[in-house]
């Protein structure tokens, strides 16, 4: 008896020793090989630094379909751990819109969602028994803060992977699409991006959505180029299809702005194409002057278009039907459908993305400067070179495959390193710009894309108001334009590095769908009779022990 008190006794100090500690000490131990409960450290420096309450509301919840609740359960766990790291001044609440019983008040609930952005999802999937069913999910949150609501959409992915695999890459998403959205929320001091607009005819309303979304991260500065002295300020400038040559001395403010070590965003044509007729009309050069300046950072932007068969469609009207126009929804290889992407978190489980008029882009020698891809055309892909003949009635025709032959094609090209001046030799010493000329100097990064039209937005003209970046109004598809712009930028100018939280891998580890049809019975059993033989077990190897040591 006295030796059973005395491990008594050991074992209720070592716990109350052990609660003690706790009390004082807070750590948590991730065992899983990905490290999915592991926060990155920009989101853990985020959520240490708060300086107010903060509150989610969840609307994934309830009667959900497995996958989907796979992502609700990945949610809660990751706002757990959210909340394990900010002292207690985040909370979070899951809601179902669905689940109030009095239809009035349920409807009323779900227009305000909609309101705020909040659009439902309709579910259509087959339930034990194949049954088709029906559902309609929210899969939404909304981050408060300082009185301030901010609409979260948890569920993204590429369109063109099977359900199981969006679902995943949503789940990867969670912890940056959360973390994103408090920092914009919380950001005391936003830095200032420069748009230069002096060397574009695009007119502002065609800039407008992406312009709306930036600013809710950056300052945004229209920046007229030749009547400013220097960039001097700005930390970013994005260029925004430009269509006429850039001048010396505004093309040096550039070049000395990026030495410095200033970030850049290039989006710009190869060729020019002024109108399009049914019988067509040839794509000429354009001529930028801003071909020495890419060669000197490691990329050339080449005179040529892509066709690619991966591409979007356009309505033509391919004859009459009766005494009306037939008009069909035909691809048109001039428009391709980005849907190859390089390995960085700007383009990691994006969407396709909408592109127009795309030429290419070529890699070379940089002393100093790594680059990684972001953008690739499709492996079916054929260039023209300028000047090439652009028509609408080539998308009555019907391709032959063969004669796509050119492979995968660079579109869009990131830049790290420490870039050299063009100007490097050149500044003489009586020269007014001598005293502040750099020839190399900070480290700094630069996208360039070869597309100017990938971040402008087109227009509903009957109500002269803009529609979404990357909305395609034939089709009525919304593609992945305005994410590409906005994790680009925020690559090159988040010194916090949110945007890392993109990187995260969640493996999939499906079952064998064959044996688990075949198995599934046995496995069924083992998991309902397994624990209870093992329990009786243990009783009779207990019983076994005490007869032996007390009979």
């Amino acid at each position: 008896m006295k030796s059973f008190l005395f491990r008594f006794g050991i074992v209720l100090a070592a716990l109350v020793a052990v609660n003690l500690l706790s009390s004082f000490l807070f750590f948590r131990v991730d065992l899983t090989e990905e490290g999915r409960y592991t926060l990155s450290d920009a989101t853990q420096n985020l959520l240490a630094n708060l300086d107010d309450d903060i509150h989610v509301n969840v609307y994934l919840t309830g009667n959900l379909p497995p996958g989907f609740k796979r992502l609700e359960t990945s949610i809660r766990e990751t706002l757990a751990e959210f909340q394990a790291r900010t002292d207690q001044t985040l909370t979070y609440r899951f809601i179902d819109p669905t689940a109030n019983p009095n239809e009035k008040e349920r409807t009323a609930f779900q227009t305000q969602l909609l309101q705020k952005g909040l659009t439902p999802t309709n579910l259509n999937f087959s339930s034990e028994g194949n049954q088709r069913t029906e559902q309609l999910i929210y899969p939404w949150a909304i981050v408060s803060y300082q009185g301030r609501e901010l609409p979260v959409l948890l569920l993204r992915g590429n369109r063109t992977n099977s359900a199981e695999e969006q679902l995943n890459q949503s789940i990867e998403n969670v912890e940056y699409e959360l973390a994103s959205a408090i920092r914009r929320l919380t950001v005391k001091k936003k830095k200032l991006l420069g748009v230069a607009v002096s060397y574009t005819d695009v007119e502002p309303l065609r800039m407008s959505d992406i312009l709306a979304t930036l600013q809710e991260f950056y300052v945004i500065k229209l920046i007229d180029l030749q009547a400013s002295r220097d960039l001097v300020g700005l930390d970013g400038l994005i260029v925004p299809k430009p269509d006429r040559p850039f001048s010396e001395a505004d093309k040096y403010k550039i070049d000395q702005f990026v030495v410095n070590g200033g970030k850049a965003l290039f989006f710009v044509d190869g060729l020019k194409i002024d109108s399009i007729g049914r019988e067509g009309t040839y794509a000429q050069p354009l001529n930028l002057n801003l071909n020495d300046l890419f060669f000197r950072w490691g990329v050339r932007v080449n005179n040529d278009i892509i066709k690619d068969l991966s591409c979007a469609l356009i309505p033509l009207n391919v004859g009459n039907m009766g005494d009306k126009p037939n008009v069909q929804l035909l691809p048109w290889r001039f428009f391709p459908l980005i849907n190859n992407f390089g390995r960085n978190p700007i383009v990691r489980n994006l969407d396709a993305v909408y592109s127009r008029f795309t030429s290419t882009l070529d890699t070379v020698q940089a002393v100093g400067v790594a680059k990684t891809p972001l953008l690739l055309s499709s492996q079916y892909t054929k260039i023209l070179k300028a000047p090439a003949l652009v028509s609408y009635n080539e998308a009555r025709q019907q391709p032959d495959p063969r004669t796509y032959d050119s492979g995968v094609q660079l579109i869009a090209c990131l830049l790290e390193g420490r870039f050299q001046s063009l100007y490097a030799n050149r500044i003489l010493p009586g020269d007014p710009r001598a005293a502040t000329f750099k020839a190399q100097g900070e480290p700094s990064k630069i996208v360039i894309c070869s597309d100017g039209d990938l971040l402008i937005n087109d227009i509903n003209y009957r109500t002269n108001t803009p529609y979404p970046l990357g909305y395609e109004r034939f089709s009525k598809n919304t593609f992945a334009n305005k994410d590409f712009v906005v994790n680009a930028v925020n690559y090159l100018l988040d010194d916090n590095g949110i945007i890392a939280a993109r990187t995260r891998q969640v493996t999939l580890r499906p079952l064998d769908k064959i044996r688990l049809r075949e198995e599934r019975f046995s496995w069924q059993l083992l998991n309902l009779l397994g624990p209870l033989v093992l329990v009786g077990f243990v009783g009779v190897i207990w019983q076994f022990t005490r007869r032996r040591k007390y009979v």
